[in-house]
């Protein structure tokens, strides 16, 4: 999880007010964005938001709780999102479920130790007439079984440097 200056994060959200108009409207966005530099939008960070965007602290928060993506607990550098409903179940999403548990050796809404992968559950990723599907981080994975899970994972691993492997 990266920390963040209120000086920068005035400078975020200055930016995203100008494109969107109003605070209230650059909201979304600003966390949005937040979530994309790795920043966890944690107590501290939802307060310095309040001030710089003159909201409540509970509006900010309502939001980071409402929407699955914007969190305020920390998350791993990937995050594994599976779809839950009912035609990715039908199409072996309980076993891709599976697999992922048993090669991460995680539950779904934790982290690996090493703070690379978190795993989730989500709704309809509208990838219904390929399922199942998930996403890891911003990439759709569609009609994936248990063997390309073990790919996925690898791609995963393959993209941190040497140190972390």
């Amino acid at each position: 999880m990266q920390r963040i200056s209120k000086d920068l994060l005035k400078q975020i959200s200055d930016e995203l007010i100008a494109q969107h108009g109003s605070p209230r409207s650059a909201l979304i966005p600003i966390l949005n964005r937040l979530r994309m530099d790795n920043v966890t939008p944690d107590a501290t960070v939802m307060k310095m938001l309040a001030e710089t965007l003159q909201i409540a602290p509970s509006a900010i928060y309502g939001v980071v709780s409402f929407y699955s993506f914007l969190d305020h607990r920390p998350k791993g550098k990937y995050v594994i999102r599976v779809c839950q409903t009912i035609s990715c179940k039908m199409s072996s999403a309980t076993e891709i479920a599976d697999a992922l548990k048993s090669e991460l050796g995680i539950e779904f809404g934790q982290t690996t130790a090493d703070g690379l992968v978190t795993l989730e559950r989500t709704n309809c990723l509208g990838l219904c007439s390929e399922a199942p599907a998930m996403l890891v981080s911003e990439t759709a994975h569609t009609k994936i079984n248990t063997a390309n899970v073990k790919d996925i994972l690898k791609s995963i691993h393959k993209q941190m440097p040497a140190a972390s492997n």
